[in-house]
C-alpha cells in the first residue's frame, strides 16, 4: 500500500474524531454557553445537515478540478472550521464552525475513496479503501475517547484545537504524499444525476437515513444518559465511548465481510438486531454493566449496517458511483440530524434521558421495513438491478459514520 493512503487515513481520523467527539462533550459545552443539553444537541444536528448539503455540492465541484487539489481544499475547510469552533464566543459561532468543518466530510470520503482505489492495482482497490477508512474506525476507538478526556480535563476548546492540528497533519500528508491526479475526464453533472432516476437508489438512501439514524438517537445523548441515569462518573464516559468505538470496528469488519455475499440477509439481521437492542437500552441504561454491554452492541450492529447500505446504493447507481457515494454519506448524516433532533424533542418533553433510545428503535425498525419492501420490488423486476461499479469497492463503508455512513 502506498504511503499516500496514510495521509488519507489521517484525514479520515480527524474527520471521524470531530464528528463524534461532540457527544462526549455536550454537558461541558452546554454549561459553558449556559444552554440546555437539547440545545447543545443542535451542534450535532447542524454538523449532520452541513454534510448533507456539502457532500453533493463539494463532490460536483471536485469533478471540475484535480482530485489532489480538491482534497487539499477540503482539509483546509476542515482545519478552518475546527479552529472557529475552538475560538467560538457563542453557541451561534460554534455552530458556524461546525458547519464549515462539515462541508469537508462527505466529499472527502467520496473523492478520497476514488483516489485510494486509483493508487493501487485493480485487485487491491478494496484494501486501499479499507486502509483509508481505518482512520475513521480508529477515531472512534482512540480519537473520540482521548478528545473527550482532554475536553473534560483541560476544556473542550483544547479538543477542537487538537482536531485542527490533526487536519494540518493530514493536509501536509496530502501535499507531500498524494501524487498529482488529473481532473477526471468525462465527468459531468448530468451523467452523475442519472443514477437518481432509479427508485431503488432512493429507497436505499432512505434505509441509510433511518437505519444509522437509530444509532445517533441514542449516542448523541450518551453522556447525560450514562451520568444521570446509569450513575457513571463524567470520566467514565471516555471508556464507554471506547466500547462504542470497538463495537463500530467489529461491526465494520462483520458488515464488510458479508455485504458481497449475502447483502439483504445481512441488512435484515443488522437492522432488526439494532432495533431490538435500542429498544432494550431504555431498560439496560439503568444498570452500569448492562448499559456498557448495550453500548458495545449498538456500535457493532449500527456499523454492521454501513457496508451493506453503501453497497446497496452503489449496486443501483448505474455508472455514477462518485456522486451516489457522496450523497449516501449525506444520507447517513441526514439520519444523524433527524435522530439528534427527535432525541432532543423527547427529552425536552420530559420523557427522560432514555427516551431517545426508543426513538432510535423505531427508526431502525422503519429501515428494516424499507429493506424488505425494496427486496420485494427487486424480485418483481430483477432485470433493473445494475452491476456493481468497478471503480469503487463495495464492501467498505463511506460513513460518518456515518458516516457516517
Amino acid at each position: 500500500m502506498p504511503l499516500a493512503l496514510l495521509a488519507l487515513a489521517i484525514g479520515a481520523f480527524g474527520i471521524g474524531t470531530t464528528e463524534f467527539v461532540i457527544m462526549g462533550l455536550l454537558p461541558e459545552i452546554a454549561g459553558d454557553y449556559g444552554a440546555s443539553i437539547p440545545t447543545a444537541g443542535l451542534l450535532v444536528t447542524g454538523y449532520a445537515i452541513g454534510v448533507v448539503i456539502g457532500a453533493p455540492l463539494m463532490t460536483v465541484l471536485g469533478t471540475r478540478i484535480g482530485r489532489k487539489t480538491m482534497l487539499m481544499l477540503l482539509m483546509g475547510l476542515f482545519v478552518a472550521g475546527n479552529l472557529l469552533s475552538a475560538a467560538a464566543p457563542s453557541m451561534g459561532v460554534m455552530l458556524a464552525g461546525r458547519l464549515v468543518a462539515s462541508l469537508a466530510h462527505g466529499a472527502f470520503f467520496g473523492i478520497g475513496s476514488v483516489v485510494a482505489a486509483d493508487l493501487v492495482a485493480p485487485d487491491k482497490k478494496a484494501g486501499a479503501i479499507a486502509t483509508m477508512f481505518t482512520g475513521l474506525t480508529v477515531a472512534n476507538i482512540v480519537g473520540v475517547p482521548l478528545g473527550t478526556f482532554v475536553g473534560q480535563a483541560v476544556g473542550w476548546r483544547a479538543t477542537f484545537v487538537g482536531v485542527a492540528a490533526l487536519g494540518v497533519v493530514g493536509l501536509l500528508g496530502i501535499v507531500k504524499l498524494v501524487p498529482a491526479l488529473p481532473r477526471p475526464e468525462g465527468a459531468h453533472l448530468r451523467g452523475e444525476l442519472t443514477a437518481f432516476r432509479n427508485p431503488q437508489v432512493l429507497l436505499a438512501m432512505a434505509m441509510t437515513v433511518l437505519g444509522f439514524g437509530g444509532v445517533f438517537a441514542a449516542i448523541t445523548y450518551i453522556a447525560p444518559m450514562m451520568t444521570r441515569v446509569a450513575g457513571y462518573s463524567d470520566g467514565a464516559v471516555t471508556w464507554l465511548l471506547v466500547l462504542f468505538g470497538i463495537g463500530m470496528f467489529l461491526g465494520n469488519l462483520l458488515g464488510g465481510r458479508f455485504a458481497d455475499r449475502r447483502l439483504m440477509p445481512m441488512l435484515y439481521a443488522s437492522l432488526g438486531g439494532l432495533a431490538v437492542v435500542l429498544g432494550l437500552f431504555t431498560l439496560t441504561a439503568h444498570d452500569k454493566i448492562l448499559a456498557a454491554v448495550t453500548i458495545l452492541l449498538i456500535g457493532a450492529l449500527g456499523f454492521a449496517t454501513v457496508p451493506p447500505l453503501q453497497k446497496r446504493v452503489l449496486d443501483q447507481a448505474h455508472g455514477a458511483p462518485t456522486l451516489a457515494s457522496a450523497v449516501n454519506i449525506g444520507a447517513f448524516n441526514l439520519g444523524n440530524a433527524l435522530s439528534a433532533w427527535l432525541g432532543g424533542l423527547v427529552i425536552s418533553a420530559g420523557l427522560g434521558y432514555t427516551a431517545p433510545n426508543w426513538v432510535g428503535a423505531l427508526l431502525a425498525a422503519s429501515a428494516l421495513v424499507l429493506a424488505v419492501w425494496s427486496a420485494a420490488l427487486e424480485r418483481r423486476a430483477p432485470g433493473r438491478t445494475s452491476a456493481v461499479p468497478t471503480a469503487v469497492p463495495t464492501a467498505v463503508p463511506t460513513v460518518s459514520i456515518p458516516v457516517h455512513h
